[in-house]
């Protein structure tokens, strides 16, 4: 089964599919909705999640555990080592491709996650820009390394002015993308958006958002603790103690990591992780939130009695809608 798409006026229009996003805050119960709904219907899961694409990096990620991931196919999980980048761009490639697979076994992708950056690119189609360069992104790097990144940034500022003004002179992987553009391209990013864009997919999206903003945080509380005890500063030493890895890659930032790295490295005084920690969850569910009110979606409270069975009727008629 091929995705089809058609020609509008401004371009490429949604292409129609079997696929069905869930999307939601992180603690929000999303995986669960997901292995549930595969003991009901035909289904794969996909993971929409920039953090669980990195192997080694799988308790601050909850991935799926071994025993889920043998009942259920998942995608996207550990595709990566974490020296490595992943961008919007090759996750609406491969969600492309893996849903065309998916649908060929005569079932439906479940995409499943809280980057909703990825979701937003899947949906709505990318702007036409230059694909990454790895050659251009190590020679950023080592200027940052010697220079800094907010010298990098100053001089985005003289090419990119308008990119430069809505990046923080910390925010590494972005003032790298832009100068990569730019090097590449000739252009400034800024310049690329509203230009054409890839073809956009018609993905129904259920939501799992909480009533209460307490609940949720509750939550992450919770799943913090979990995560702590199950060993997640020992996995952040072996990160470490691979000796080729440091706090500017898009793994180690992600959120627990980060954190647990600079702790370590400032000594190792790990008093003020939980704290941290939450602070930068609840952040991140924050954002997440947010996102989620610009775009186009189902919502089920996960915060009530029968959050479960809401959810899974709802996930169940919207599968059924592409039988």
């Amino acid at each position: 089964m091929k995705l089809l798409a058609t020609m509008g006026p401004m371009g490429p229009t949604a292409a129609r599919w079997r696929a069905v996003g869930i999307a939601g805050p992180t603690a929000s119960g999303k995986s669960a909705l997901a292995l549930a709904a595969a003991q009901h219907w035909p289904v794969e899961l996909i993971s929409v999640d920039s953090a669980q694409v990195f192997r080694g990096l799988d308790i601050g990620t909850a991935k799926p555990s071994a025993a889920e991931r043998a009942a259920v196919p998942h995608h996207l999980i550990d595709i990566l080592d974490p020296l490595e980048a992943y961008s919007a761009a090759r996750f609406v490639a491969d969600a492309t491709r893996l849903i065309e697979q998916i649908n060929e076994r005569g079932r439906t992708a479940l995409l499943v996650g809280g980057t909703m950056l990825y979701f937003k690119a899947l949906i709505d189609g990318l702007d036409a820009m230059p694909a990454a360069d790895a050659e251009v992104r190590a020679a950023l790097d080592a200027r940052a390394a010697t220079q800094g990144w907010p010298a990098l940034h100053a001089e985005l500022a003289k090419v990119d002015p308008i990119t430069a003004a809505r990046l923080p002179p910390s925010d590494a992987q972005r003032i790298q993308r832009a100068l990569e553009v730019w090097q590449l391209s000739g252009r400034p990013l800024s310049s690329f958006h509203g230009q054409s864009r890839s073809a956009s997919l018609a993905l129904p999206l259920l939501a799992l958002e909480p009533v209460s903003r307490s609940w949720l945080h509750g939550r992450i509380g919770e799943r913090f603790d979990a995560m702590l005890a199950a060993g997640l500063v020992d996995e952040v030493r072996a990160l470490r103690a691979r000796g080729d890895l440091h706090a500017g890659l898009p793994a180690i930032r992600c959120v627990g990591y980060r954190q647990t790295w600079d702790l370590l490295a400032a000594g190792g005084d790990l008093s003020a992780l939980r704290e941290l920690g939450l602070a930068a969850t609840r952040q991140l569910a924050k954002r997440q939130l947010t996102w989620l009110r610009s775009m186009d979606r189902r919502v089920v409270p996960c915060d009530v009695p029968d959050a479960g069975p809401q959810g899974l009727a709802a996930l169940g008629a919207m599968i059924e809608a592409q039988a």
